[in-house]
C-alpha cells in the first residue's frame, strides 16, 4: 500500500506543479491577450472570426451569451445525432458498421454535447472512424471549451463593474480550443503514441494465436487523438469498449500516469486562473486547497478500502481486491484513477467500478454526488464550486446579520436564486431519475446483481448521468429506449440549466458596483473559509444522498459482514 501512496504524492505534485503555468496561459486566453509562443495561430483565429462574422471587440450581454451557448450546443446535438444515425452510408467505415438507432444516437449525442460521455455502446463494435473523429472528438473539444467559456463569463462578473457585457462567447470558445486544448492535446497525443496507443485509419487487423491455430480481430482506429482530448477536456468517453483498461488505449505505466494526470490538470489550473483574474492569488489558492483536501481524503479511504478485502476473504492469499482491475496497475493505480475520474466529471476508467468494494464504490459515487466540484469538469467544476462559495458566504452572513459579499460584490436575492438553481438541479435529477428507473417493471432485467448492489448499479448510472460524469458500474444494461431517453435527457438538463444560471449570475454580478472591504467583510482566503466551504458542500451532499447511499453501497457493505 505504501507504493500506492507514493504514486499518489507524485501525481498531486505533477498536477499542481504543471497546473500553475497552464493557469497563467488560460488567464491570457480569458483576457484576450497575446500569447507569444503561440502567436503563429493568431491568423487562424482571425480567419475563424471572419468566417463566422464575429467582431472580437464586441461583448455580449448575459442573455446573448446564454443564447449563443445554448444554440451552439443544440446545433452540435442535432448534427451528431444525424451523423450517428447515418454512419452506415458515410465514408471512413471500413468495418461496414450500421447507423445507430434513434434512441442510442440521441443518448450518445446528448452525452458528448453535455461533456458527459456516457456510453451505452461498445466503441469498436458500434461506431465508424468518421463518427469517432468527426463526431465525438470534435464534441470533446467544443463541449470542454463551452464549459471554460461559461466559467470566464462568471469570473468577469466578479471583476467587471457596472458592465452590461460578460465577454464574447464565440471568442472565448475559439481561443480556448485554439490556444489551450489543441496544443495540450497534441503534446499528450504524441506521448501516448510513443507508448503504443494506436492512431490509424487502417481496417481492423487479424491476429493469429501462438497456439491452437485460431485468430482474433484486433480493433484499430484514430484513438490517440481522441484519448488526449477525452482526458484533458474531462470528457472521458473511451475509443474502445473497456476504455483505458484496453491495452491499445492505455498500454503502459507511463500512458496510465499521463492519462490520469490529464484528467484534473486543467481543472486545477483554472483555480490559478481565477486567482490571477481577481487580482488575488489567495482566492484561487483557497479554492484549490479545499478541493485538494477532500480529494486526498477520498483517495486515502478508497485506497484503504480496496486493500482491505473484507471479512469474507480472510483466508484468501491476496494483498488487495484485484477483481475487475488491471494487474498492470493494481488496486492502488485503479483507486487513484477511480477517484480522479469521479472527482473531475471525466468518467474514463482503467478498471470496472462495479468490482470495487462496497465502500470503495460508495466513495466514487459520493464524489460525483457532491456536484463534481472536487476539481470537477473543465470550467463546470470551478463555477459550481464558486456557487458553493457564494452559498457559504450567504450562510455566514446570516449568522452575523450582515449582507454577504464576495470579491467586492454584494450577494443579493437574485444571485441566491441562480445559485440555488446551479446547486439543486443535479441532485433533483439524480434522485428523481433513480426513483423512476427503480420503479420500472423491467428494472430487474437490466441488472447484473440483485439486492443492495443492484440498487447501487441504478443509483450509480443516474448519478453518473446527473453529474455529467459518464462512468458506469458496468453492471447495468442501459442500452434500451427507456434508459437512453431518460439518461440522455438528464444529461442535457443538468448541463444546460445550471450553465444558463451561471451566465445569468455572472451578468448580474458584472452590472454591480464594487463594495470596498471593511472590518466586517468575511475573509475568503483563510483556513476558516476553507473549512466553512468544505462543510457546506459535504453537508449538502450528505443530506441529499445519504438515504440513497444507505440503501445501496452501505447496505451492500453490511451484507458482507
Amino acid at each position: 500500500m505504501s507504493s500506492a501512496f507514493i504514486q499518489d504524492i507524485i501525481f498531486l505534485v505533477a498536477v499542481i506543479g504543471l497546473g500553475f503555468p497552464i493557469g497563467k496561459l488560460t488567464y491570457k486566453i480569458m483576457e484576450g491577450g497575446k500569447i507569444k509562443f503561440l502567436g503563429f495561430l493568431r491568423p487562424v483565429e482571425l480567419c475563424v472570426y471572419k468566417a463566422m462574422g464575429v467582431d472580437e471587440n464586441r461583448g455580449m450581454s448575459g442573455r446573448q451569451y446564454a443564447i449563443a451557448t445554448l444554440l451552439f450546443s443544440l446545433f452540435g446535438l442535432l448534427f451528431l445525432t444525424a451523423l450517428l444515425m447515418c454512419q452506415g452510408f458515410l465514408p471512413f467505415n471500413p468495418e461496414g458498421l450500421p447507423g445507430l438507432s434513434w434512441d442510442l444516437a440521441y443518448n450518445t449525442a446528448a452525452s458528448f454535447v453535455s461533456n458527459t460521455n456516457w456510453q451505452a455502446y461498445s466503441g469498436e463494435t458500434t461506431l465508424s472512424y468518421l463518427s469517432q473523429f468527426l463526431g465525438l472528438t470534435v464534441q470533446n473539444f467544443v463541449s470542454a471549451a463551452t464549459g471554460i467559456a461559461v466559467l470566464f463569463a462568471l469570473i468577469r462578473g466578479f471583476i467587471l463593474k457596472k458592465s452590461k457585457t460578460v465577454g464574447n462567447f464565440w471568442c472565448d470558445l475559439v481561443r480556448t480550443v485554439l490556444y489551450l486544448l489543441l496544443p495540450l492535446s497534441l503534446i499528450v497525443a504524441i506521448i501516448l503514441m510513443s507508448q503504443g496507443v494506436v492512431q490509424t485509419l487502417a481496417p481492423y487487423a487479424q491476429a493469429a494465436f501462438l497456439q491452437g491455430g485460431g485468430s482474433q480481430i484486433v480493433p484499430l482506429g484514430p484513438a490517440a487523438s481522441q484519448i488526449a482530448i477525452k482526458q484533458l477536456g474531462t470528457n472521458g468517453g473511451g475509443f474502445f469498449g473497456v476504455n483505458s483498461a484496453f491495452p491499445l488505449e492505455n498500454p503502459t505505466a507511463i500512458s496510465n500516469f499521463v492519462e490520469c494526470w490529464a484528467i484534473i490538470v486543467i481543472p486545477a489550473a483554472l483555480c490559478f486562473t481565477f486567482g490571477k483574474a481577481v487580482k488575488d492569488s489567495k482566492q484561487g489558492r483557497s479554492i484549490l486547497i479545499a478541493m485538494t483536501l477532500v480529494f486526498i481524503v477520498a483517495l486515502t479511504l478508497t485506497t484503504m478500502s480496496e486493500y482491505n478485502l473484507g471479512p469474507q476473504f480472510n483466508n484468501v492469499e491476496s494483498s488487495a481486491s484485484i477483481e475487475g482491475k488491471e494487474v498492470r496497475f493494481g488496486a492502488g493505480g485503479s483507486a487513484l484513477w477511480g477517484v480522479t475520474t469521479t472527482a473531475a466529471s471525466n468518467g474514463s476508467v482503467n478498471s470496472m467500478h462495479d468490482s470495487f468494494t462496497p465502500l470503495g464504490g460508495m466513495f466514487l459515487m459520493f464524489m460525483m454526488q457532491l456536484g463534481e466540484i472536487i476539481f470537477g469538469g473543465v470550467g463546470s467544476g470551478l463555477y459550481a464550486m464558486l456557487a458553493f462559495a457564494i452559498l457559504a458566504i450567504f450562510i455566514a452572513g446570516l449568522m452575523v446579520g450582515r449582507t454577504p459579499e464576495y470579491l467586492g460584490k454584494k450577494i443579493e436575492p437574485y444571485d441566491m436564486k441562480m445559485t440555488c438553481v446551479i446547486l439543486l438541479v443535479p441532485p433533483l435529477l439524480i434522485l428523481g431519475g433513480t426513483a423512476i428507473a427503480t420503479m420500472m417493471p423491467q428494472a430487474s432485467d437490466w441488472l447484473t446483481n440483485s439486492g443492495a448492489h443492484g440498487f447501487s448499479e441504478i443509483l450509480y448510472a443516474y448519478t453518473s448521468g446527473g453529474a455529467n460524469n459518464g462512468s458506469a458500474f458496468a453492471g447495468y444494461a442501459a442500452n434500451n429506449v427507456f434508459n437512453n431517453v431518460m439518461i440522455g435527457s438528464e444529461m442535457l438538463i443538468v448541463r444546460f440549466i445550471p450553465m444558463a444560471a451561471v451566465i445569468c449570475l455572472g451578468a448580474n454580478l458584472a452590472s454591480k458596483k464594487a463594495v470596498p472591504k471593511s472590518d466586517g467583510t468575511l475573509s475568503t482566503t483563510g483556513p476558516m473559509f476553507v473549512g466553512l466551504l468544505i462543510g457546506v458542500f459535504l453537508i449538502l451532499g450528505a443530506l441529499s444522498f445519504l438515504p440513497a447511499l444507505a440503501l445501496g453501497p452501505i447496505a451492500d457493505y453490511f451484507t458482507m459482514l
